[in-house]
């Protein structure tokens, strides 16, 4: 990369907005996918038009891209002509003025409170995987009980080290999106659960949640342990850790507690991005209402 406004802008995504290394690789796609696009009629980001951009857009349809796709690229474009306006002198966005898709509102899919119940149960049943270390299995169920627990995003739990557990607090330290600092109620299962894994793994600092090496786990370690536990339950769908965040919010919700509550345990910087969940709880009164009702 040579352009000196996109070096000057992916510094300040770094640096100023603390943007999480997925932004800044979105944002880097995007830029190279556009310019790609424009091929030899792309002079410099300076001397686009407007009519380039709907031009763009219109590409970017006619070859099926889903809304969501579209708009997260275009985010990504305003971002950086939002920047160049503010912080660079340029006299306006072309960007600005282009008319987007509306984004398409699907609800989050859900576990029920039965199918959570057998879901966290499955690491501690059965036999246990001779090859493995015996404590696995406490790891795995400490793992699922803190996001239901919790409602944690994948990058938040994995970032998650002994220290940020409080337990005469029963709290969680949480540093979520923008490097932002969240403190999070721990349920007493998830608690118990934790010092369980703990006390047999003999993690007593560093990384809360260790491979079988003693390293610090990842993603896709996660993700396997989630389809393991999926194919010995009976549960009908693919289970992702923003699953078990959604069946969270979507509980919390049902029970009563208020939208805000759940804006902050969340962390959403919006509580226009919460609000999604109230729509699941209307969704589903209205098929308990169906379902149970004599006169529905």
């Amino acid at each position: 990369m040579t352009d000196r406004d996109e070096i000057a802008f992916f510094q300040f995504q770094a640096t100023e907005k603390s943007a999480s290394p997925r932004t800044l690789a979105n944002y880097r796609d995007a830029l190279a996918v556009y310019q790609k696009w424009r091929g030899g009629k792309f002079a410099g980001w300076r001397g686009e038009e407007t009519d380039d951009f709907r031009d763009y857009l219109f590409a970017l349809m006619k070859q099926g891209f889903k809304r969501a796709t579209i708009r997260l690229r275009f985010a990504a474009l305003r971002s950086f002509y939002k920047y160049l306006v503010l912080r660079q002198g340029l006299a306006r966005s072309p960007v600005a003025e282009v008319l987007l898709p509306k984004p398409e509102r699907s609800l989050p899919v859900v576990l029920t409170i039965s199918q959570i119940d057998e879901l966290l149960g499955m690491p501690l049943q059965g036999t246990a995987d001779k090859k493995s270390p015996l404590w696995l299995p406490l790891r795995d169920a400490a793992i699922l009980e803190l996001f239901y627990s919790c409602g944690l995003r994948i990058s938040e739990l994995l970032a998650l080290d002994v220290r940020h557990v409080d337990f005469i607090g029963e709290s969680v330290k949480v540093t979520g999106k923008g490097s932002k600092e969240r403190i999070v109620p721990v349920g007493g299962p998830a608690l118990n659960a934790i010092q369980r894994y703990r006390q047999e793994a003999a993690v007593t600092s560093g990384p809360l949640f260790l491979s079988s090496r003693k390293s610090r786990i990842t993603q896709q370690a996660v993700d396997q342990l989630l389809k393991k536990y999926l194919k010995r339950s009976s549960i009908p769908f693919a289970i992702s850790p923003h699953k078990l965040r959604h069946s969270f919010a979507t509980h919390l919700l049902d029970a009563g507690a208020d939208l805000r509550s759940v804006q902050a345990l969340l962390g959403h910087a919006s509580l226009s991005t919460t609000q999604i969940y109230t729509h699941v709880t209307k969704e589903r009164l209205k098929q308990a209402y169906d379902t149970a009702h004599p006169r529905a």
